[in-house]
């Protein structure tokens, strides 16, 4: 995909090194549940496709659910304030959760969806992010498992969008607009 004239498109992490991390991940879960069974709730959009190929590395019991909601809107800045678009389907009451996040920005996501599912009871809750971007956090949050922390730059690809565009790139590549 090529991008818009006026944007610029810097690859930041090759598909090979992410195949890699997300192995690494899906092993360390396996591990770290050893024969239990896991519940993946993956964040929409963005976590889509981290979550279809960390579930495919994770040697148990997998099933899966999806949650949606907006602090982005259309820009490239969070806007602090995060809106329910979509909630689970079935209730994770006495199970293992692990939230799929896509990026770990601000923390404020991961903090309002945290307190949301903590309510809802489940066995354990843990927190499995593709990206980290430690340098952004206003909300003290932290992911149990964590692919790659970042620095301080827009990104697009696998998954991570800018209004909807390059979703669909392999690679993870840092978006520079005019």
């Amino acid at each position: 995909m090529q991008p818009r004239t006026e944007e610029k498109l810097k690859p930041l992490l090759r598909r090979g090194a992410i195949e890699r991390r997300v192995r690494e991940m899906g092993r360390q879960i396996t591990r770290d549940f050893r024969g239990q069974r896991v519940h993946l709730v993956g964040v929409l959009k963005g976590a889509c496709y981290f979550l279809s190929d960390l579930s495919r590395q994770i040697d148990l019991e997998v099933s899966l659910d999806f949650i949606a909601v907006a602090s982005y809107g259309r820009g490239k800045q969070s806007s602090g304030q995060v809106r329910m678009l979509k909630d689970l389907d079935s209730s994770i009451q006495g199970i293992n959760v692990i939230l799929v996040e896509d990026i770990l920005d601000t923390g404020y996501t991961l903090n309002y969806l945290l307190r949301l599912l903590r309510q809802r009871k489940p066995r354990t809750l843990r927190v499995a992010a593709l990206l980290d971007k430690p340098e952004r956090r206003i909300k003290k949050v932290k992911a149990h498992y964590v692919g790659f922390k970042i620095p301080n730059e827009f990104v697009v690809g696998y998954g991570l969008d800018y209004a909807e565009r390059y979703r669909n790139l392999r690679d993870i590549c840092i978006l520079t607009l005019p």
